[in-house]
């Protein structure tokens, strides 16, 4: 009968065992997978290079990633982001400033709101923005940025759910400041290094049974027992465990109203950064179509870009298969930034659309109007069944910050 079962082993069932194993109980970390890391993880391409292919950034507002990549002696890379942004289809320097401005005052806008206020009951963030003063291109910019980071149509997402949600992203730095240089997915294999034998791979829960005495997961080599569970799975993933019994309608209801997001991320490698010799940035943004974005993730010494289709485009593009979809990035870096982006040493490509173990990217979202005390339900749990992810998190949710302030939030309730 071990203390606590962690079914996860992404940045939150991690941060969570940590803090137990330091509690000195005993704990077991079960992974569905070949690796931990969860949305973290890393590639080898095809020069030798182990490149981040999942979730990879962090700036200096983020504490607690900040502090464990310190604390493992990580260093990061600072990409500059100096010279011109790129704008697709093309606007003038000047309009591509004022849409880029808009887009920002329209999310300070909603921010600033109160997701209770009667006036937006029943609203999209789509239905909201459409009653905005803003021009076509500022929409289109702040749509693009909406949809590239949540990997969502906001036609769907409650406005509510957005105000309450980005209220909790506080950060004044760049979240695209750092990423680490030996991955952040390194950062997890450290965490799991210091867990050991606690963590099991390739150990998907098949099924959970729980009552007041303690819980029981079955897993394929065998049924694992323990005082109590935690869940650390993005909602959409938790909902579709087994519970022996059922879980109460109200918490199986909070855990299916979420969806989990839509990306393809692309990491193409160049043997010369050709953008920054043409003073441009290598940050372009897609109006159109909405949810593309790339940006410089390179060196001087190693040069490259990566690229983000998001939301309703990456279940567009996922259907013209991964050549395709080379074939057809590359054609539009190279109309954004000249023909030497056709030209990369390598290309890696990992379509998280429907990943088996997570459900999707970045970070599930509500998309249930009437689901406004959701995230409180999964909190509190239900017996000796505690459910954690990013996305209920206080702080960062969607964030690898976020996961960690969840898993160890959790950990410090089961005191």
């Amino acid at each position: 009968m071990h203390d606590v079962i962690i079914i996860g082993a992404g940045f939150t069932g991690l941060s969570a065992a940590r803090e137990f194993a330091r509690q000195g109980k005993d704990v077991v970390v079960l992974e569905a997978r070949d690796r931990v890391g969860g949305r973290v993880e890393s590639q080898v391409n095809a020069l030798g290079e182990r490149v981040d292919t999942g979730g990879q950034f962090a700036c200096d507002d983020m504490a607690n990633v900040m502090a464990l990549l310190r604390e493992h002696g990580h260093r990061l890379v600072s990409p500059a982001f100096e010279g011109r942004d790129v704008s697709v289809p093309p606007l003038p320097s000047d309009s591509l400033d004022r849409a880029r401005q808009g887009a920002m005052e329209l999310r300070d806008r909603y921010v600033a709101m109160d997701p209770d206020d009667p006036a937006i009951a029943g609203l999209t963030v789509v239905a909201w923005l459409d009653r905005q003063p803003e021009d076509a291109n500022q929409k289109a910019a702040f749509r693009s940025m909406l949809e590239g980071l949540w990997c969502q149509p906001i036609d769907d997402v409650p406005l509510w759910y957005m105000i309450d949600n980005d209220r909790r992203i506080t950060n004044e730095q760049f979240e695209l400041q750092h990423f680490p240089a030996r991955t952040m997915h390194a950062l997890a294999e450290d965490l799991a290094a210091e867990l050991g034998d606690r963590v099991r791979l390739s150990a998907p829960a098949r099924g959970i049974v729980w009552s007041e005495g303690g819980v029981s997961v079955a897993t394929p080599s065998g049924t694992i027992e323990a005082r109590a569970a935690i869940v650390a799975l993005p909602p959409s993933m938790a909902a579709r465990l087994d519970y022996a019994p059922a879980l109460p309608a109200p918490l199986a209801y909070a855990l299916s109203v979420w969806r989990s997001g839509f990306v393809i991320k692309l990491f193409i490698r160049y043997s010369r950064a050709f953008w920054l010799d043409k003073g441009l940035s290598g940050v372009v943004m897609f109006r159109e179509p909405a949810g593309l974005f790339a940006c410089d993730t390179g060196t001087r010494e190693r040069p490259a870009l990566t690229g983000f289709i998001g939301g309703p485009s990456a279940l567009e593009w996922r259907e013209r298969g991964e050549n395709g979809i080379r074939e057809d990035f590359l054609a539009f870096l190279s109309g954004a930034l000249g023909s030497k982006a056709a030209a990369p040493l390598d290309m890696l490509v990992r379509d998280w659309s429907h990943d088996q173990w997570s459900g999707g990217a970045y970070s599930d979202l509500i998309m249930d109007m009437n689901a406004r005390d959701a995230e409180a339900v999964i909190a509190a749990g239900i017996g000796p069944l505690h459910f954690a992810c990013s996305e209920i998190s206080p702080e960062y949710p969607g964030y690898v910050e976020g996961a960690i302030v969840a898993g160890r939030m959790v950990a410090e309730g089961l005191k």
